[in-house]
């Protein structure tokens, strides 16, 4: 293939020419060939991104003043362009991180336009302010106001789909940002400036500079920052966080997880398989608030094994932009053997690999593990306390509801989560008292009018719903006196 080969930045509503000539390589999991590259940020090149945003959003007649209906005309264009590309984008992504052609094609190219209609419809809908008759006389009018100047720093797992759960809501209230993605996912994220550009978003409003952690930790502790968005690991969000907390500058952080699929006793899993697929396995395994951690019922432990074996068997390995595949490459040789260390532990800690546990016969290049269950353990393995970020699940037996409810809290995470029974009451009861940012009933599905993100150690603040968008606003208090 031709390689794809990006020489300047997307800065100040335009391509700009980098401060060196460093490159980030851009390789494919699939083929570990070179498919093609970026320039590397330093931090003249963030200085400059900031820079053009914090002039875009402080113009006394520029983005943030807009009134929201122009700003969803802007947007609307956004999302039109961004739709135009997104066969386009889908693909790109597949070749870097993985992640198969027909999730892609959904996560990756359909849902970041829907975000952005949704939150500037969100803004157009959303009164001026609120006015609140005093107890003390004369009255207090409230109102939201833009928080600033956003530094979004994004992963590698669902690139697109993630950086607009940011510039959607945060572009909507009226704020400007600098987006730094991840090294191995950077292609989509030039094309969506791409994007940006052909809608005629305003000089400043979006800037992408990629780069290592080195020059995401000089973006979030900036001078020029209002806020800082971060989804990734649960070890950088920590440390995130310390320097926000120093800076007293809001942040929102969506880390790691170990989700608990809780099964109980009249769970129908013949027509739950596809739904537990999707729950449990999705992306090759690497999404944060996968379920892999999954709790069967005594009674019914061995046909939950079995069950959930014959899935992880029944998943198609390989090329991930051929639409037969189900599980693809792990996105790097890393990931890989990180992945392997996990199931090399399990294995030396006592647990029975039901299937998998190696990689697939016939696939010489890239960086694929098989599906790999293990059945035979409690909830004080490592591998069903560490999140592994790949096709790896634990299934855990319990007694009744209150020992599954119990294995399930039993964490140092709290981001997703579900509950399958044939009774959907019963099942939404018992997902109620789960300790967790989101619990889903009989599958699990991110949904953009419901507030999104974790508890624990899977981190602080929400993503979609109203409350993701309020995340990128201050409130704003005037007191007004009585009247006469």
């Amino acid at each position: 293939m031709t390689s794809i080969d990006y020489r300047e930045f997307y800065i100040d509503g335009g391509w700009a020419t980098p401060a060196s000539t460093a490159t980030i390589p851009v390789n494919s999991p699939t083929t570990e060939e070179a498919i093609g590259s970026v320039p590397r940020a330093t931090t003249d090149d963030i200085d400059r991104a900031v820079a053009a945003a914090r002039n875009a959003f402080d113009d006394p007649d520029g983005w943030s003043t807009w009134h929201p209906k122009q700003r969803a005309e802007v947007l609307e264009r956004f999302a039109v362009e961004i739709e135009a590309r997104a066969a386009e984008t889908a693909r790109l992504v597949s070749m870097q991180n993985g992640m198969p052609i027909w999730l892609a094609e959904q996560f990756e190219g359909g849902f970041p336009a829907v975000l952005v209609r949704y939150f500037s419809q969100l803004m157009v809908e959303a009164p001026e302010f609120d006015e609140r008759p005093g107890m003390l006389g004369g009255s207090a009018r409230v109102s939201r106001k833009p928080v600033g100047v956003v530094g979004a720093v994004v992963p590698w797992n669902v690139p697109q789909a993630i950086t607009f759960l940011k510039l959607g809501p945060a572009l909507a209230a009226g704020c400007t940002v600098v987006l730094k993605p991840a090294e191995e996912t950077v292609l989509d994220a030039f094309l969506m400036a791409e994007a940006a550009l052909a809608a005629g978003l305003p000089a400043g409003v979006v800037n992408v500079v990629p780069g290592g952690r080195d020059i995401g930790a000089y973006l979030v502790e900036h001078p020029g920052i209002d806020k800082v968005s971060f989804t990734g690991s649960t070890a950088a969000g920590r440390k995130i966080a310390e320097t926000c907390g120093r800076l007293l500058r809001p942040v929102t952080l969506e880390l790691g997880g170990k989700s608990a699929a809780i099964l109980l006793d009249d769970v129908d899993l013949g027509a739950s398989m596809e739904s537990l697929f999707g729950a449990t396995l999705l992306n090759n395994g690497q999404i944060c608030w996968l379920n892999t951690r999954v709790l069967a019922p005594q009674s019914r432990y061995t046909e939950v094994v079995d069950a959930v074996t014959a899935l992880a068997e029944s998943l198609t390995i390989g090329d991930p932009l051929d639409p037969n595949t189900k599980i693809g490459p792990l996105v790097s040789a890393r990931q890989r053997e990180r992945v392997e260390g996990y199931i090399a532990k399990g294995k030396d800690e006592g647990a029975r690999m039901t299937t998998g546990g190696g990689r697939p016969a016939g696939l010489d290049r890239g960086y694929f593990v098989q599906p790999t269950v293990f059945a035979d353990l409690d909830n004080n393995a490592t591998i069903a306390r560490e999140e592994i970020f790949g096709p790896v699940l634990s299934i855990i037996p319990f007694a009744d509801e209150a020992q599954a409810l119990s294995i399930a809290n039993d964490s140092e995470y709290g981001l997703g989560g579900s509950v399958w029974s044939s009774d959907l009451e019963r099942a939404a009861t018992l997902a109620d008292k789960v300790r967790s940012g989101t619990v889903g009933v009989n599958h699990y599905t991110n949904d953009p009018v419901a507030p999104f993100g974790g508890i624990k150690s899977s981190g602080m603040g929400r993503e979609l719903g109203p409350e993701g968008l309020h995340a990128f606003q201050n409130l704003h208090t005037v007191y007004l006196p009585p009247a006469g």
